[in-house]
């Protein structure tokens, strides 16, 4: 199995844990003010069947977006964890070829991830506005991801799914990663309305695939019903073949242990063909990370 999501940090190079406890997406997170370390990924996937795993950017200040990676990559240069880097670098300025050079050297890189989630509510709004996948300039240079056959991990809200759209067809090249299946936060029928209409508008685009994770983010637990309904959704929209999946560790265990996760996953998906179960528990990942 591979986890296509996580995270592991040093809180003194993560400006959001630092001061007071400000308000995140996911909830109160004093449990997790601290180093997350490697070894102790280590230890809360043991027994769990995970053989590799995608380290995810974890938004350092921008301007060391080039630290954030070497110091990955030197974490996997001594523990052989992760397997795959996805880094962040800034697609909103006329021309980021040169941080795409910077980021080159490092022989884990697989993919860019720059969060263009916004919503009405500020307590999850990310990006500066709304409309970011739909800028010509940010969608030159997520097409030229292509040029060092890198993937970009895509973070949408619903709303947000037509202009992804438009960027996934502006961008032929690139593999777009969705993220957390789409952050379903809105779970009234008319709230889940609008999010198969804009997956299904996303599924229409042939590198478009999606990523099977935290969907503890805003009921702020773990439940099997729910990842069973989101797996069993987005299969049906997407394909098993164009789903993978992803912890979004240490964030989860603000309310789970890694063992109960991903017990409530292999449960959620056990009504699957075991092709099905392998697409999403390793194949797509395989493929689109390069693993």
């Amino acid at each position: 199995m591979i986890d296509a999501h996580h995270h592991i940090w040093r809180q003194a190079d993560l400006p959001w844990l630092d001061g007071p406890e400000q308000p995140r997406i996911f909830g109160p997170y004093g449990a997790i003010r601290r180093d997350y370390p490697i070894t102790e990924y280590l230890t809360d996937i043991a027994g769990s069947g995970i053989t590799k795993s995608v380290y995810v950017q974890a938004n350092w200040p921008p301007e060391r977006f080039e630290d954030e990676v070497a110091w990955v990559q030197s974490v996997a240069d001594e523990h052989g964890w992760p397997h795959g880097i996805v880094g962040y670098a800034d697609f909103t300025g006329e021309d980021m070829r040169a941080q795409l050079d910077r980021l080159k050297r490092y022989p884990l890189m697989r993919g860019i991830r720059q969060q263009l989630h916004w919503h009405e509510n500020p307590a999850y709004r990310f990006a500066a506005r709304p409309d970011l996948a739909a800028d010509p300039t940010v969608q030159r240079n997520v097409a030229r991801l292509a040029d060092h056959g890198w993937c970009f991990d895509l973070q949408v809200f619903t709303g947000q799914m037509a202009d992804a759209a438009h960027l996934a067809r502006a961008c032929p090249g690139v593999t777009l990663v969705l993220q957390h299946a789409g952050m379903l936060e809105d779970t009234s029928d008319a709230g889940r309305a609008a999010w198969r209409d804009g997956m299904r508008r996303l599924a229409e685009c042939p590198n478009v695939v999606v990523k099977l994770s935290a969907f503890g983010t805003f009921i702020h637990r773990n439940d099997p019903g729910f990842i069973r309904d989101m797996i069993e959704e987005t299969g049906r929209i997407f394909g098993a073949g164009r789903c993978l999946f992803g912890s979004n560790f240490p964030i989860e265990k603000l309310w789970t242990t890694y063992a109960d996760l991903i017990a409530a996953f292999r449960a959620g998906a056990a009504g699957l063909s075991q092709s099905a179960q392998a697409a999403i528990f390793h194949d797509t990942a395989a493929r689109v990370y390069r693993l």
